[in-house]
């Protein structure tokens, strides 16, 4: 039975540690480039770039549509509103149309040894002012039907065909703003990894920190639960006194608070580790380094200058296409002030049509040309919106020249910070090898009865702050490289 509680407690144990997923810095920081949900939208906006770039380029091309329409119509359309007669003449010997006497039912008389035709009431008259008055013997009908067309269905249809030959180089300047906003896509995702990995790198360590701190607070509470254990044995002999035991157990209590303290804070940042991470909030981890003896294995010295920084920061590189974007806005608004020139094809079809005729029948035509579009006047709208273009493009000259200012006083920050930082480890790692040393005299002492309890309480005290400080000195160093990298943009 022995042998099988032993399996069986092995077998739970290697269960446990198997449970949990054991993650290195590294194994953070691709997790959360993976999962990252700004990231995701970084993606997104680079393959909306994409596409509006490839539109861009259709601009190039000519551009083809089909249309078509149905109208009914109540009426008719007639040319005429009722039937006409029109009178039968003679085309006389130059050309004209004329009558003869015999053509007209008019009286004739002589005027100057002329014939002048009489209108009805006998009066002579001049038919070539008024014709209205000669009365015709023959007319020819013209039925108000022959001029009726029938519209009530009507059909249309036409293919039509656009190339842009010049327009004013807007198409030009669009297609080299998608092609500069792609590449201010892919900087703006590099600034969000960026960002992201400077969380994960704050978030891991503080994370290790306050492992490391826990562990600490445990061997304090084992040391205090120990000393408490031999001051009451010594009380129970007279040695100490009851004062003793009271500052013990004060010492005690508040060890045991830091410890709940650590154990909260921990499990609260590895929460917040597994949320950056993309993991369930409930998701049992271990960070790689919460056993290392050290915490500054392998730290990497920063090295670099303003320039470098200038160089390699993509918030650099993102206000200089930011800038390059707004110039090309300005060639797109001065496009607007230039002639446009076009290649049409068209070819239309209609039914009735009116190509033979008035027919109810599907034909068509084809035509070709050439548009032309010359702006003349539109009350300076083109000149002042080119003002507003260059503005733009001037505030983004003055933010780039403000955030070099912002990234020269970042680096120099780091770089005092991770001075800072050092000289701190410096003075935290004697501080923690002399309050070790303190703490072993102390206890050798006190169980040789030549020091109070109070003394080694202190040593204890003292021995803990060092520690801690010790702690925080290599946490310090870890983020202030982790933060000079950032400032350079590694």
């Amino acid at each position: 039975m022995k042998k099988y509680s032993l399996i069986f407690l092995f077998l739970a144990g290697w269960l446990a540690v198997n449970a949990q997923q054991v993650l290195s810095l590294e194994d953070c920081r691709n997790l959360a480039i993976q999962n990252n949900k700004q990231l995701k939208i970084s993606n997104e906006n680079i393959r909306k770039v994409e596409e509006d770039k490839k539109a861009a380029f259709t601009k190039y091309l000519p551009d083809i549509s089909l249309t078509g329409a149905y109208l009914y119509n109540q009426k008719n359309i007639s040319i005429l509103s009722e039937d006409k007669y029109l009178p039968i003449g003679t085309v006389m010997s130059d050309g004209s149309f004329g009558f003869t006497p015999e053509q007209i039912k008019n009286e004739w008389t002589m005027a100057g040894n002329q014939p002048v035709p009489l209108d009805a009431d006998g009066q002579p008259f001049n038919p070539a002012q008024n014709p209205d008055k000669i009365l015709w013997k023959e007319h020819a009908i013209i039925p108000k039907s022959a001029f009726e067309m029938n519209i009530h269905n009507v059909f249309v249809g036409g293919l039509s065909i656009v190339q842009p030959v010049f327009m004013g180089g807007k198409i030009i300047a669009y297609n080299q703003i998608m092609e500069y906003a792609r590449a201010l896509a892919e900087s703006q995702k590099a600034t969000t990894i960026q960002e992201l990995n400077l969380q994960i790198n704050q978030t891991y360590w503080q994370t290790v920190s306050l492992s490391n701190k826990r562990k600490l607070s445990e061997k304090l509470v084992t040391l205090l639960q120990q000393m408490n254990n031999d001051v009451e044995a010594m009380i129970d002999e007279g040695v100490a006194t009851r004062a003793d035991g009271l500052t013990v157990k004060v010492k005690l209590n508040e060890a045991e608070m830091t410890q709940t303290q650590a154990d909260n804070g921990l499990q609260l940042c590895k929460m917040l580790l597994c949320q950056l991470c993309g993991l369930p909030l409930e998701e049992p981890v271990v960070l790689v380094d919460e056993n290392q003896e050290s915490l500054l294995t392998n730290v990497p010295l920063s090295a670099g200058n303003v320039q470098e920084a200038w160089s390699n920061r993509s918030e650099i590189k993102s206000l200089d296409l930011a800038t390059k974007i707004f110039k090309k806005k300005e060639a797109v608004v001065r496009a607007d002030m230039l002639p446009t020139v076009a290649l049409t094809g068209n070819y239309l079809v209609s039914n009735p049509n009116s190509f033979n005729g008035f027919q109810n029948k599907f034909a068509g035509s084809w035509n070709v040309g050439v548009m032309v579009n010359v702006p003349l006047f539109h009350w300076g709208e083109q000149f002042h919106q080119l003002k507003s273009a260059q503005a733009e493009t001037r505030v983004k000259h003055l933010e780039m020249d403000e955030a070099k200012e912002k990234i020269e006083l970042q680096v120099n920050q780091s770089k005092f910070k991770v001075a800072e930082a050092r000289k701190r480890m410096i003075a935290a790692t004697k501080n923690k090898e002399s309050a070790e040393e303190n703490l072993r005299y102390a206890d050798i002492s006190f169980k040789e009865g030549v020091i109070p309890i109070s003394n080694v309480t202190e040593a204890q005290t003292a021995w803990f702050k060092a520690q801690t400080d010790f702690i925080d000195a290599q946490i310090a160093l870890r983020l202030g490289e982790a933060e000079l990298n950032r400032a350079l943009g590694k």
